[in-house]
């Protein structure tokens, strides 16, 4: 079982907040089975070593240190891992995440924390509400990457059709004398799919997560019919999810997020390339800097593989590349990736594969530059 912790976005905000100071960010790569926990934990401490060679201030070398020895020589905290392991360290605090990506291995000291390749995990969140739909039950399942499923409780969410609606009459005539409908288990099955969805808004408004349903036909179809929660996803679960145990339908809605995600990157590409064309695009490095500096930046797209040495002014966003790091020459596209989440830009990590153009960086601008 794989153990993570994911920053949230406030906690991502606060990281982007921090420079001015000695910065270290450590990645490394962590083990599938805890038999190889002690060969991560050597080379962790590698990686310490070589960061803190590069801290020049003795005091905040020797403060960072003893921080970092902590973690290290902390034997149990090495059993429980996920695939990447992720430190950022000043001399007042140390943070750490536990990420279900694989991540290159990565030492940066610096004045500000090395922020971007942990960003593909924040935006591919693998986070998800699983609706498990039949007549003959329901439930609403939490689906995290950090977390084992767990069902939620939903106040006012029926426990089945035969309970909330009754059982249905058996005779050819319904109440007074009249015909039943041909349709009559279509109609029961609406006024139930209606009063699940109308239980599910007080849980789900607001929340921005994705809602997949796990459901046969006819209530699959129905319910899509009657759902008002504009986070229902168009794929879902196909067939009676009472059969299916709360793990079983995280591992199957997991595989309903990898497309979703795959689609929503296809979507923002195009809408980039429309972009692009009304002059609201932009790829070149230097540009998106000074775009990122006066908050003109709506949507980034940044290449967590991409290393451009280099600064950028403060005041005007003017890049000065160089031909390598050091704790005064940070990554640009890190720069802008941190300018822009302090704007309140939406920032997507993807790999280099996923870039439009096979660019590094790809800006949509709030206006036409």
């Amino acid at each position: 079982m794989q153990h993570t912790d994911i920053p949230s976005q406030a906690e991502i905000i606060d990281l982007a907040s921090t420079e001015g100071r000695t910065c270290v960010s450590i990645y490394t790569p962590t083990a599938d089975t805890v038999r190889d926990h002690d060969r991560v934990q050597r080379e962790f401490a590698g990686q310490v070593r070589s960061a803190l060679a590069q801290i020049e201030n003795s005091d905040e070398r020797a403060t960072i240190e003893q921080s970092f020895e902590a973690l290290t020589e902390w034997s149990e905290f090495w059993r429980y891992q996920s695939r990447t392991l992720v430190v950022h360290a000043t001399t007042e605090r140390i943070r750490s995440y536990r990420l279900p990506n694989r991540l290159s291995a990565v030492t940066f000291a610096g004045d500000r924390f090395y922020l971007k390749p942990m960003l593909r995990t924040t935006s591919f969140p693998q986070t998800a509400f699983v609706l498990a739909l039949a007549e003959g039950g329901v439930r609403l399942v939490d689906i995290s990457a950090d977390q084992p499923p767990t069902e939620v409780s939903v106040p006012g969410l029926p426990t089945d059709l035969e309970s909330e609606l009754g059982k249905p009459e058996r005779s050819g005539y319904g109440p007074g004398g009249r015909p039943h409908n041909p349709d009559s288990r279509m109609t029961r099955i609406r006024q139930f799919t209606r009063i699940v969805d109308q239980a599910l808004r007080t849980t789900l408004i607001g929340r921005g997560i994705p809602l997949i349903l796990a459901a046969a036909d006819p209530i699959a179809s129905i319910y899509r019919g009657t759902a008002t929660y504009p986070g229902l996803l168009p794929q879902g679960i196909e067939g009676n999810p009472q059969a299916l145990s709360d793990g079983a339908l995280a591992d199957a809605a997991r595989t309903v997020l990898d497309h979703h995600y795959r689609d929503q990157l296809f979507d923002l590409r195009q809408l980039f390339d429309e972009r692009k064309s009304q002059g609201r695009g932009l790829t070149d490095v230097a540009d998106v800097a000074k775009a990122a500096t006066y908050g003109a930046i709506s949507t980034v797209l940044v290449d967590i593989e991409s290393i451009v040495p280099g600064t950028v002014d403060p005041a005007t966003g003017d890049v000065h590349f160089t031909d390598a790091d050091d704790a005064q020459v940070y990554g640009v596209v890190d720069e802008i990736t941190r300018r822009a989440l302090l704007s309140g830009a939406t920032v997507t990590a993807v790999r280099s594969e996923d870039m439009p153009d096979g660019a590094q960086i790809a800006a949509i601008l709030r206006y036409k530059s």
